[in-house]
């Protein structure tokens, strides 16, 4: 009798049993949330550049500038740059890229775009507009990576490769090394490049961080140019080799 009775328990139990509902519940949240739209700014350099004494360089100034606007797989990226006194340039340099970022790869964006390069030379201004392709991500050893093709109006192609890393010596107090070059096909009189090897630029900016968001620095920055922009660069009295100390503060938000 007690043998039935625990068979028709179980047989019961197995008619009632509930299967795993699988099947998607609408309106759940995404597990992961990459499909909001943020907007980053890094100012990664904003420093002034002293004058060295008994040079005939006066004080000047530089900064570099990115961002984006959007989330994991698309981006609308910002960057701009300048500088005054420059190796590779006369007077003044300021660039300007408003660049379309799509996910490609972990850590890589392809990026496309137009750009807008304005320089001054002796009071006189001159103004191009370029396209621009690029790459810039996470390479192995945490080096970052931006490299860039550009084509201008006039079809003259030129490239930009650049390289920055952080050495944490402690949590808070951070050396960053940087490294940067351009190179160009063809001649560009009006924007003193020759082609070939442009400049080369090395820099070492050791910065406290009060803040993650906010870090004061001091360093040094060495700019040089080669070959015809070298010349060119002499040609309109400037300087193609500089050796130059910086303050200045990186932010980010």
């Amino acid at each position: 009798m007690d043998t039935e009775a625990e068979s028709d328990t179980l047989s019961s139990s197995r008619e009632t049993r509930t299967l795993p509902n699988l099947s998607p519940e609408e309106g759940w949240p995404s597990p992961v949330n990459d499909r909001e739209n943020r907007l980053f700014t890094l100012i990664d350099v904003l420093e002034y550049r002293p004058k060295t004494s008994g040079g005939e360089r006066t004080s000047d100034y530089r900064w570099d500038i990115e961002g984006w606007y959007g989330g994991d797989y698309n981006r609308l990226w910002f960057k701009s740059e300048g500088q005054q006194d420059t190796a590779f340039k006369a007077d003044y340099d300021v660039d300007f890229q408003l660049l379309y970022g799509r996910f490609i790869r972990k850590y890589y964006d392809f990026q496309i775009g137009p750009r807008v390069e304005t320089q001054t030379f002796r009071g006189s201004n001159v103004t191009r507009g370029l396209g621009v392709i690029g790459i810039q991500g996470l390479v192995p050893y945490n080096y970052e990576l931006e490299a860039a093709l550009f084509i201008d109006q006039n079809g003259k192609v030129s490239g930009r490769l650049s390289f920055t890393k952080d050495f944490l010596l402690t949590q808070r107090l951070i050396l960053q090394g940087r490294f940067e070059t351009n190179v160009a096909v063809q001649r560009v009189e009006q924007f003193t490049t020759g082609s070939g090897l442009n400049n080369l630029e090395f820099g070492v900016r050791l910065r406290y961080e009060i803040r993650r968001e906010f870090a004061p620095y001091v360093g040094f920055s060495l700019d040089r140019s080669f070959g015809e922009t070298a010349t060119l660069v002499r040609q309109e009295g400037g300087n193609p080799s500089q050796i130059r100390f910086v303050a200045g503060v990186r932010m980010w938000f």
